[in-house]
């Protein structure tokens, strides 16, 4: 994974902490989609993973769960390209979770002279309504 929000240094997922898994896709290919395993299913569980720091894999694990991470890829005639692509879906998800949570929004309030240009515009309305009414005779 390249650097970024969250992960600073960027980080390496060994090839052992993935578990891929190929199966026939119903996607588009042709007659060669019910002979080849094109469809990928990658497997990967943060909680056991030696990629991350502690801080990092706590992070992961309270945004996305204990259990293992499932992505699956099917949308390619190749395997190949499923395998690429199911690995790209994956460093999104996890980049999504080191992301550090958005800066709490600071209430803030209208300035006075917001607040007097407010009420003098009700006022100036309400005048008006009040001269739509009918005309009375003296």
């Amino acid at each position: 994974m390249p650097p970024g929000p969250g992960l600073p240094s960027g980080a390496t997922i060994p090839a052992t902490e993935l578990v891929e898994r190929f199966s026939r896709s119903a996607g588009p290919g042709g007659q060669s989609v019910n002979t080849t395993d094109s469809r990928v299913e990658l497997l990967f569980t943060p909680a056991t993973s030696t990629a991350f720091t502690d801080d990092q894999r706590r992070r992961i694990v309270s945004r996305l769960g204990e259990g293992a991470i499932s992505v699956v890829a099917s949308e390619r005639r190749s395997q190949l390209r499923n395998r690429a692509a199911a690995r790209e879906r994956l460093v999104e998800i996890l980049r999504g979770a080191l992301a550090p949570p958005p800066p709490p929004r600071v209430p803030t309030k209208p300035s006075k002279a917001a607040r007097r240009r407010r009420v003098d515009a009700k006022k100036r309305r309400g005048q008006t309504k009040a001269l739509r009414g009918r005309v009375r005779g003296e």
